[in-house]
Parts: C-alpha cells; sequence; structure tokens
C-alpha cells in the first residue's frame, strides 16, 4: 500500500495538483511559502499569531526584505491558525522556533507541540518535513513517535523527511530558489517524495542517507561558523592589546587566493542560528559521553563578546573623564546583521541590559527596527528608534556601533559624535573619538 502511497503523492507533486501546507510563517516559513505559491501550487499557510495571518491574507509583509508579490499573486493562497486544516493538505513543512532554555539546552516544546498538533489531523498519504534546526535523531526519535500518536506509521502510512533550512536574510545573492537543498528520508520512499517536492522550488536537490546526517549537515555548517567567528573575537581582544587593527589584518589575509575565509569579530552572536544550533550537538554528545571542547570553547568566547564592548566602552569613558553610571550612550543598530529587520539573539539586547545594569541610560537607533521588539530573553519597554541626526548624535556621551548597517555612513558619524566604539569595523580611518572593540 505504501508503494502506491508514494506513487500517488509523486504525480500529485509533480503535476502541481498536491496542496501545501506550511506551519510557522516566519523568517523560514514565509519564503517557503512564496517559492511553493511561485511555483504554481496551492498553499497554505498556518500560524498561531493572527495579526500574521490577517496581513498576509491583506497581501500585506510584516518582514521587510521580504516581497511576497507571488502571495499576493497566488489566488489559491489562504495563511490560517485553524489547524484542523491540515487534514486537507498533501505536504505539511514544519518551520517553527528551536530556541534554547535558559540552562542552555535545546527547547523542543515548539517542534512537539506542532507535532502533537499534526497527529490529531494526519492522514494517509501525507508528507512531513520538519525544516527546523534540531539535533541529530531529533525527527525519528522525538517528532515520529508524537505524529505516530495518530495510529498512522511513518514510511507505511505517510512519509517523513528532514530538510535544514539555509536561509541568509538580507543577502541578495542567494535565496531559497539558488541555494541547494539537503533532504533526508525516513525511508528511501520518504526521501524519493520529498525530492519531488524541493525540486519544484531549489535549482537543485542534495539527499543524503538519513534524517540524522541532514540534520547534522546543518548543525556542521553553523558549529563551522561559530567557531570561525569565536577564533576572529579572541584574536580582536589580543591584537587590541598588541595595538593591531583586526580589520586591517583580515583584509590583507584574504588576499591569499587558497586556504583561508574570511571572518569578522564583533560584540557578540546574533541570529537564530549560530549563536542556538552549535549547542543542540553539545547537548545531544552528553548522551554518547562525549565532550565538544571546541563548540563550548567558542560559546564562551563569543558569549563573552558584549562583556568586552561594555569594558572597552567605560575605559573609554574614563578618559574622557566620564562615568558609566549616568552615561547616555546610544546603539547603532539592533538587528543581529546589517540591513535586516531581524532582531532575533541580537547581542544588542545584551549589551543594553549590561549598560542599563551599571546604570547608563541607553537608547537605540536602526533604520529597520522602529520599536524594541519583544524577545524570549529580554523584558520589552517602550524604547524606539531615535531619529539618526547630527543633533541626536551629539546629545550622547558614547555611541556604540553595534550593526554596521550600509546606511550609517562613517564620516557624518564621527563629525557629529563625541565618543565612539565601534564594535564592527565601519570607521577605517584613525580618530581620537574612535575606539575599536
Amino acid at each position: 500500500m505504501s508503494s502506491d502511497l508514494h506513487i500517488e503523492l509523486i504525480e500529485k507533486i509533480n503535476s502541481k495538483t498536491a496542496k501545501i501546507g506550511v506551519i510557522g510563517l516566519g523568517y523560514v516559513g514565509l519564503p517557503l511559502v512564496i517559492a511553493f505559491s511561485k511555483a504554481g501550487f496551492d498553499v497554505v499557510g498556518f500560524d498561531i499569531d493572527d495579526e500574521k495571518v490577517n496581513l498576509l491574507n491583506r497581501g500585506e509583509s510584516y518582514i521587510k526584505h521580504i516581497d511576497i508579490t507571488p502571495i499576493k499573486q497566488n489566488s489559491k493562497f489562504k495563511a490560517t491558525s485553524d489547524f484542523s486544516k491540515l487534514s486537507e493538505v498533501d505536504v505539511i513543512i514544519i518551520c517553527v522556533p528551536t530556541p534554547l532554555n535558559r540552562y542552555r539546552e535545546p527547547d523542543m516544546s515548539f517542534v512537539l507541540n506542532t507535532g502533537e498538533t499534526i497527529s490529531r489531523y494526519l492522514r494517509r498519504g501525507q508528507l512531513v518535513v520538519l525544516e527546523s534546526t534540531v539535533y541529530p535523531g531529533a525527527t525519528d526519535e522525538d517528532l515520529r513517535p508524537v505524529l505516530e500518536k495518530s495510529g498512522l506509521k511513518a514510511g507505511v502510512d505517510f512519509f517523513l523527511a528532514f530538510s535544514p533550512e539555509r536561509e541568509d536574510p538580507g543577502n541578495k545573492g542567494f535565496s531559497l530558489s539558488n541555494i541547494p537543498k539537503v533532504v533526508g528520508g525516513y525511508t528511501e520512499k520518504c526521501l524519493e517524495v520529498a525530492k519531488a517536492l524541493y525540486s519544484k522550488v531549489v535549482a537543485k536537490v542534495v539527499p543524503v542517507s538519513s534524517t540524522k546526517t541532514a540534520e547534522a549537515v546543518k548543525l556542521l555548517e553553523n558549529i563551522y561558523r561559530s567557531v570561525n567567528i569565536a577564533l576572529v573575537n579572541e584574536l580582536k581582544m589580543l591584537f587590541d592589546r598588541m595595538g593591531i587593527d583586526i580589520w586591517e589584518v583580515i583584509e590583507a589575509a584574504k588576499t591569499k587566493p587558497f586556504g583561508f575565509q574570511a571572518f569578522y569579530p564583533g560584540p557578540g552572536l546574533g541570529g537564530h542560528c549560530v549563536g542556538i544550533d552549535p549547542f543542540y550537538l553539545t547537548w545531544k554528545a552528553r548522551e554518547y559521553d562525549f565532550q565538544t571542547r571546541f563548540i563550548e570553547l567558542a560559546g564562551e568566547i563569543n558569549t563573552y563578546m558584549p562583556y568586552y564592548v561594555v569594558q572597552k566602552t567605560i575605559e573609554a569613558l574614563n578618559k574622557k573623564g566620564k562615568s558609566i553610571s549616568g552615561a547616555r550612550i546610544l546603539l547603532l543598530g539592533l538587528a543581529y546583521k546589517k540591513d535586516v529587520d531581524d532582531a532575533r539573539e541580537s547581542p544588542a539586547f545584551k549589551l543594553m541590559e549590561l549598560f542599563e545594569e551599571k546604570g547608563a541610560v541607553v537608547d537605540y537607533n536602526d533604520p529597520y527596527i522602529p520599536l524594541l521588539p519583544k524577545t524570549r530573553k529580554y523584558k520589552a519597554n517602550s524604547k524606539q528608534s531615535v531619529p539618526l541626526t547630527g543633533e541626536n548624535l551629539s546629545k550622547y556621551d558614547c555611541v556604540v556601533i553595534v550593526t554596521d548597517h550600509s546606511v550609517y555612513d562613517p564620516d557624518f558619524i564621527v563629525k557629529h559624535a563625541n565618543l565612539i566604539v565601534d564594535t564592527r569595523g565601519l570607521i577605517k580611518d584613525k580618530n581620537e573619538k574612535v575606539v575599536k572593540a
């Protein structure tokens, strides 16, 4: 029977008569909705946030860098918070958060709760794909048993796969369609169905032998980045003591045409991937009596960076005869990376918290984030982005460059600010006002 179901679903996908459901309409789910809409599929977007649902149904985007024109042009698209409609779709793609808890352990509650919901509506012949980043084994060992509470068996009655997201918000050169898509299936037939699905929206599908392997691929990609960023962050602190500019060193080193890839230091890690995903493997490794020392050391260094920036700011203010207590500080950039409106896990929140704990009065400017968003870790307040004018810059005792947005003019900032702590190497020329951190 599973053979017939497998062939039937592939035929529906190939003829684009399959109905696609995407759970979680954020930075990962929304591009998928757009891609399948653009390819001509009937798409349903599921989310518990009614505001997102209503905005999409009105043809409005809540993520600035994502163009939702294909959704508006797809008369078959519908966003909903009614999860009973999961029974109406042929494919269910899970794109929900996988954060860490306060003990830096994986919080799988979003994935497993979603699995519980799906199990209530799961029917024979459907494909379920997890895209949320998890530890190796999570799809088979944790999600599958939850889905099978439906009474259906994975690989027999329904198909199960894992395909890690590879989104890079704000990157205009790469989008879902031209980034190769890694896919692992619970069984060979599960893999074949998932390959058929993604081949309709991406240029290249990269099949691997299992869901565990696909899960490990995503972790390797982000651990690679985390470790290398930690390396340059450590070198930044060392070279600062030695009177060497780390950004000048990197620019010269990257002229080598082989054996070197440039990574850049900053005030700490941000985003939903690099600062979080490595700890999923660290946690899982304990099950095998294994210590992931490189990952943990990189985490220690990257987690320390906001404290380093605060200390450099205190020292810079002291040289000006100003105490951190009562000092007015402006953070330039709230987003975790340049030219996006994504503030998830941004080091700016930790910097804000540390400065305020020491008695400083902190404001921020970010052209992409007009209001301070709510986060899981930090208490929301009523802060709004301060207009970036010469008059405003001159009011602050110190301006801390947290995000190097393209709209930030280094010359304008240097001209009007009293003191600048630059964590991103935005200001290239030496100036007595500027302290690199």
